[in-house]
């Protein structure tokens, strides 16, 4: 007696990063020359437990914590 198991190919990054960016955005992308500037990284310190906040906001609202720093700095400066 033979049990046949079928082994699915392993997803794609590209299917996974879709998997993972499934929930609807809520905040919209920027619409301005940033979006088509050549992108610079900023690094800073803040407090764990402030970390922590954005983080589980992002996360829960399925947004990427990068996006929502952004948006908040072209608000105030863009």
């Amino acid at each position: 007696m033979s049990k046949k198991v079928s082994i699915t190919p392993r997803p794609s990054a590209r299917q996974a990063d879709d998997w993972v960016s499934a929930p609807a955005k809520r905040v919209a992308p920027v619409k301005n020359a940033v979006a088509t500037e050549k992108m610079s990284r900023l690094t800073i310190d803040i407090p764990a437990g402030l970390h922590r906040k954005i983080k589980a906001a992002c996360a829960t609202e399925g947004l990427k914590m990068a996006d929502v720093v952004r948006e908040l700095l072209n608000k105030k400066y863009g």
